[in-house]
């Protein structure tokens, strides 16, 4: 499979893909995440989904990304929720910015496609003494009848190569990740929820995946969204849609000396 290019997918991205829910940001801060004040990174932003999420909750964020239309985007999403991030281009395991000088640095929906060794060390070094790591996922689940699993099998159809499908938003390989790269005091969490879209915006979030945008030529890209209409009119015709989803997050601590 071709690496994914998301820059290429920045005006569904930003449109479609839907961002943490609401719930999940209460729920890490009992574990002192997202608190006022905390100089916080957010590695692999995207469109800012939790860059944006805890500057809203009063943190000084700075997200990071390769893609220089996705931070465009950000930017815009940002101003409209009134809230100001400072992003900066890079990749997860060469930042370029100074050792010990973060108090958070999440990774959401992005961890998979790191080095993650690298990323992993790098994380270490960029975090003070005490600071917390979090790794995130918002994953859809291909349960047996929904409308993931038949997406998946017209993704698949379209590119057999993608490697993605039938995730159970479960991922346990992270914590080898951050025992290895010296975090302690690991936890994780889960909890599933129905996401709710639109036909037209659910095929937006298709489009915008690893799976088909990311890496199929234009014409591609058209001819699967033109089959996924056809697959959601036939047989899920109801509207909206109610897509499963899981989310996973794994929180690792660096000592304190």
């Amino acid at each position: 499979m071709n690496k994914a290019d998301f820059g290429r997918t920045a005006t569904d991205y930003s449109a479609h893909r839907a961002g943490f829910p609401s719930d999940f940001f209460a729920r890490v801060t009992p574990y002192g995440l997202g608190i006022q004040g905390q100089r916080l990174l957010d590695l692999g932003t995207g469109t800012g989904t939790l860059a944006r999420g805890f500057a809203l909750r009063g943190c000084r964020v700075t997200g990071l990304d390769p893609a220089s239309s996705l931070l465009e985007k950000a930017r815009e999403l940002d101003h409209q929720a009134g809230v100001d991030v400072n992003y900066v281009g890079g990749h997860a395991e060469n930042t370029g910015l100074p050792a010990a000088c973060f108090d958070v640095i999440t990774a959401g929906q992005c961890w998979h496609w790191f080095d993650r060794q690298r990323a992993a060390a790098e994380t270490f070094r960029l975090l003070r003494d005490g600071g917390a790591v979090l790794i995130a996922h918002f994953d859809w689940l291909p349960l047996p009848g929904s409308v993931v699993e038949g997406t998946e099998a017209l993704i698949l159809a379209h590119n057999p190569q993608w490697p993605l499908a039938g995730g159970c938003g479960i991922h346990w390989r992270w914590f080898a990740d951050l025992s290895t790269a010296g975090f302690i005091a690991l936890e994780s969490f889960s909890f599933d929820v129905d996401q709710l879209y639109s036909h037209e915006s659910w095929r937006g979030r298709i489009r915008a995946s690893a799976g088909v945008a990311a890496v199929l030529a234009p014409k591609a890209v058209e001819r699967f969204d033109g089959e996924h209409a056809a697959l959601l009119s036939e047989r899920f015709p109801a509207q909206p849609l109610h897509v499963p989803h899981r989310v996973f997050a794994l929180i690792g601590r660096k000592p304190s000396k």
